[in-house]
């Protein structure tokens, strides 16, 4: 699959289209007519939400760049699957809220979501994930990458991840991000380790 192109169900049941209804190009930028909601009838957990709020102004094909550039996740992919993990609860994650709140809980989504389009894109990033994951193990462990260049490249990865985590409003002091580039880089250290322990023996 390319890059380029959304997944299967990437721009499906925006608004209160059907899920079988074809996927549209619709800009994600431009908001569905969806009956006008009351502000009365916005959640309170939903009104005092906060994670996005340093993305005010924000529009989804800028965000959406960004991430592809420097990830394998789409803008949707990122902001649904942070919304699945806080708003999980004992029973599971409240999809239906999220998707209907979905333009007041993220500043660059601006239409509403179905439940299954949220559980889509949910899944959607835990594969890509997955997949990254096999994808960055085999090149350190391969053999590819000089100590330095694994260096290089957790050090890229660990930026990116920092500047997402900081936009959703974690708070990361100089010595959080020193103590977690130490764990990394030691993890990584001892992966190479083994590779190379195991690729002696066979």
């Amino acid at each position: 699959m390319t890059e380029d192109a959304e997944p299967a169900g990437e721009r499906a049941a925006r608004g209160d289209a059907r899920d079988d209804e074809p996927e549209s190009d619709a800009t994600p930028g431009v908001p569905e007519d969806t009956g006008g909601e009351d502000a009365d009838d916005v959640p309170e957990d939903v009104v005092t939400y906060d994670r996005f709020t340093k993305m005010d102004g924000a529009q989804y094909e800028r965000v959406n760049e960004f991430l592809r550039d420097r990830t394998y996740i789409t803008a949707r992919e990122w902001a649904i699957a942070r919304l699945c993990a806080d708003f999980r609860t004992e029973t599971g994650v409240e999809m239906t809220k999220i998707g209907e709140n979905l333009p007041e809980l993220v500043p660059f989504m601006t239409d509403t979501y179905t439940p299954q389009a949220v559980n889509q894109a949910r899944a959607a990033f835990e594969d890509k994930v997955r997949t990254a994951g096999a994808t960055f193990l085999y090149g350190a462990m391969s053999d590819f990458f000089t100590a330095d260049e694994l260096d290089d490249v957790m050090y890229e990865a660990t930026e990116v991840a920092k500047f997402l985590l900081e936009v959703e409003g974690v708070d990361l002091s100089v010595e959080d991000e020193l103590d977690a580039e130490e764990r990394i880089s030691s993890v990584m250290r001892e992966v190479r380790e083994a590779s190379s322990e195991l690729r002696e023996e066979e």
